[in-house]
Order: structure tokens, then C-alpha cells, then sequence
């Protein structure tokens, strides 16, 4: 997340889809109570919708909240399929996840023109 948004020291990933009409309250609301975690913290927390091609970024970064959505055009965001409500990221597999590429298969770095 470059320019603004600080790269996070954690990035969770909401395992199940939700409803992408939701604002900072809905989305905080799901961190606090299906998460449990803070959503002041500092973390980055990552929703995405049914179809998988929408997600979006809530981020508290010690003055406000951040709230941003990418939306892909073709295909989708590969996302775990895991039994935890939650699955941390590193910010590699941050990089290849927004990119639209299987990260789960992936080890090395993304390409520097996929880097922030």
C-alpha cells in the first residue's frame, strides 16, 4: 500500500465473504466480533466479496480510518480456505493477492514492477 497508507505491521484476511455495501462501522463491527481483533490497532484487515473479484481494506492508521476497495475486471482474488475466521498475510503475498495471482503457490518476491 504505497503513497499514504503506511504499510502495516500485520494483514489479516476476513476468510469469509461479506457484503461489499458494508462502510468502516459494518467492517469494524465484523473485526471486533467475528475477528476479534481491534480495528484500531494498526493491522490492515482484507474483505472480499462471494464472487471474489472485489475486495476491500480497512486500516487504522493512528489518526483515522482508512477504508479502500479494489475491483478486478477479469477473474478473481485467490483467498485461503481456512478453518480460522482470519489468515495473516506477509506483505510479499499482500503484493501478489492485489496483483490477481496465486500467492499460495508462490515463495520468492514479486517482480519490482508489482512492488510498491
Amino acid at each position: 500500500m504505497p503513497g499514504l497508507i503506511e504499510v502495516p505491521a500485520q494483514i489479516w484476511l476476513a476468510v469469509a465473504p461479506v457484503d461489499m455495501r458494508r462502510g468502516i462501522d459494518g467492517l469494524s463491527s465484523i473485526v471486533q466480533q467475528a475477528l476479534g481483533h481491534s480495528p484500531c490497532a494498526g493491522s490492515a484487515f482484507v474483505f472480499h466479496n462471494r464472487p471474489g473479484n472485489r475486495l476491500k481494506v480497512l486500516l487504522w492508521d493512528g489518526n483515522g480510518v482508512w477504508l479502500c476497495q479494489r475491483r478486478l475486471h477479469r477473474g478473481g482474488f485467490v483467498w485461503p480456505k481456512a478453518n480460522d475466521a482470519c489468515f495473516s498475510l506477509t506483505p510479499a503475498q499482500w503484493q501478489w493477492l492485489i496483483s490477481g495471482v496465486d500467492w499460495r503457490r508462490l515463495s520468492a518476491d514479486p517482480p519490482a514492477h508489482l512492488q510498491a
